[in-house]
C-alpha cells in the first residue's frame, strides 16, 4: 500500500479531499489536471477496465472543478459562454456543453448543472474556465457573481453502481434520470447526486459540498459497495476511447471547432441568442471544415499502453492528420484510436498509415464510437 512519503508531492499542486483515502486504497501514480493531483493508477489498467464494465469502481475526480455562476443575470450570462441552446434547461437538469472563444475554438467541454433559476455550475474538464468566465463578466454588463465553491465530485461507475446507490440512498435513487441530479445528504454529508460520469457506463457522480468530509464519504461508499465487489479505480482510458469521449488537450483544444468533432448538435446558430464565437462558427459552417475527427483500427501488435504523443497519420506518403488518443481494447481485441484527418479522406473504410514510435502500421478509418454507440448502457 502506498504511503504519502513515497510520492514526490509538492504544495503548489492541490490535493483533493479524497487524496489520503486513495493512497490507503492503493493509488500508485498521479497526474495533474486543473492544477490538482488525480489518481491514474491502481495497478493493472486492464483490470481497472474490467472492474468498471463488469462491476463498479469509485474514482476521485475532484479535479473536475466547479465554476459557480449566480446572480440576477446568471442564465443570460451562461448562455453567452456556450453555443448550445439552454432555453429548455430545467432546474435539476444537466447538459453537456462546449465553451467557445471568439474564433469558434473550444476552451472546455464541461457538464452544466442548473441548481436554481439563477444558480449554475460548470463541471470542468482541464482548462482555466474560472478565469475566462470572470474575465468575460468584467465587460459583460451583467449582474453575476462567479467563483469556485467547495465542491469535489466522486464518480461511482459501472453496471452495479445502481445497486450500490440503492444501498446508500434507498429505492428512490433509482428514479433519478440520465443527466439529472438531486440535492441529497448521506449521514449528514451534503451532496449533489447526478446520473452522469466519464465512462459511457451506468454511473453516478457525488458532488461533495464540504471538503472536510471527503475521507468519511469515500470510506462510507466503499463500505456500502463491498458486498457488490466495488473496487477503487481511475477513469478508464480504454473505456473512454471505446465510447469516443473527448479528452481535452488531446482530442480537442483551443484550435479545434465543434464541426470538426461532429458536435453540430451542440451548436445553435439560428437561435435568437448571442454567444461568444457565433459569427466565427457561422462562417466555419458555411465554408466547411478541412479536417474531421474519425475512428481508427490500427493493425499492429497490441499497444502496450495509451499514446503519450500525437502520431502522424499518412496517406500515400503524405501526412494527412494525427492520432490523438490510442489504446488496446481487450473487449474488442484490437487497437483503437481517435484521429483528426483531412476531411476529403475521412470516409469510412479509407486505409492509412500511422507512424508510431515503434514503426509504421496500417490502419483503417471506421465509425465511432467503437462500442455501444447509442450509450444505451449509460442511459439504462
Amino acid at each position: 500500500m502506498a504511503e504519502a512519503d513515497d510520492v514526490g508531492f509538492g504544495m503548489q499542486i492541490r490535493r483533493s479531499p479524497y487524496f489520503e483515502a486513495t493512497l490507503r486504497w492503493g493509488a500508485r501514480a498521479f497526474s495533474v489536471y486543473n492544477h490538482m493531483y488525480i489518481p491514474r493508477d491502481f495497478g493493472d489498467p486492464e483490470r481497472n477496465f474490467w472492474n468498471l464494465v463488469n462491476g463498479a469502481i469509485l474514482c476521485d475526480v475532484a479535479v473536475e472543478r466547479q465554476v459557480e455562476i449566480t446572480g440576477p443575470d446568471a442564465a443570460a450570462f451562461v448562455q453567452t459562454l456556450t453555443p448550445r441552446d439552454l432555453s429548455a434547461l430545467a432546474v435539476g437538469q444537466c447538459k453537456y456543453v462546449l465553451i467557445t472563444n471568439a474564433e469558434g475554438g473550444i476552451l472546455n467541454d464541461p457538464v452544466l448543472l442548473r441548481l436554481g433559476q439563477n444558480h449554475f455550475w460548470l463541471s470542468l474538464s482541464d482548462s482555466d474556465i474560472l478565469l475566462w468566465a470572470q474575465g468575460v463578466a468584467v465587460h459583460a454588463g451583467m449582474n453575476v457573481t462567479i467563483g469556485e465553491p467547495d465542491v469535489s465530485p466522486l464518480q461511482l461507475q459501472g453496471p452495479v453502481s445502481g445497486e450500490i446507490m440503492r444501498a446508500l440512498f434507498g429505492d428512490g435513487i433509482m428514479e433519478l434520470r440520465y443527466f439529472w441530479f438531486r440535492e441529497m445528504s448521506l449521514d449528514g454529508i451534503p451532496l449533489i447526486v447526478s446520473r452522469t460520469g466519464w465512462s459511457s457506463e451506468l454511473g453516478y457522480e457525488l458532488f461533495l459540498r464540504d471538503g472536510s468530509r471527503g475521507d468519511e464519504l469515500w470510506e462510507r461508499i466503499m463500505a456500502a459497495g463491498a458486498p457488490f465487489g466495488l473496487q477503487p479505480g481511475h477513469t478508464s482510458t480504454i473505456r473512454r476511447i471505446e465510447g469516443a469521449m473527448l479528452s481535452y488537450h488531446a482530442d480537442a483544444d483551443i484550435h479545434t471547432n465543434p464541426f470538426e468533432l461532429g458536435l453540430d448538435r451542440l451548436v445553435s446558430l439560428d437561435g435568437d441568442f448571442d454567444f461568444i464565437g457565433k459569427d466565427a462558427l457561422r462562417r466555419i459552417r458555411g465554408q466547411g471544415v478541412r479536417r474531421r475527427q474519425v475512428g481508427l483500427h490500427i493493425d499492429c501488435a497490441r499497444l502496450p499502453g495509451p499514446n503519450t504523443t500525437f502520431w502522424p497519420v499518412r496517406k500515400d506518403g503524405r501526412t494527412i492528420g494525427k492520432v490523438t488518443s490510442a489504446v488496446y481494447s481487450p473487449r474488442l481485441d484490437r487497437n483503437i484510436a481517435l484521429a483528426m484527418v483531412a476531411s476529403d479522406l475521412a470516409g469510412g473504410g479509407t486505409t492509412v498509415e500511422v507512424a508510431m514510435p515503434t514503426g509504421a502500421a496500417a490502419a483503417r478509418i471506421v465509425e465511432k464510437p467503437f462500442f455501444d454507440p447509442r450509450k444505451s448502457l449509460a442511459r439504462q
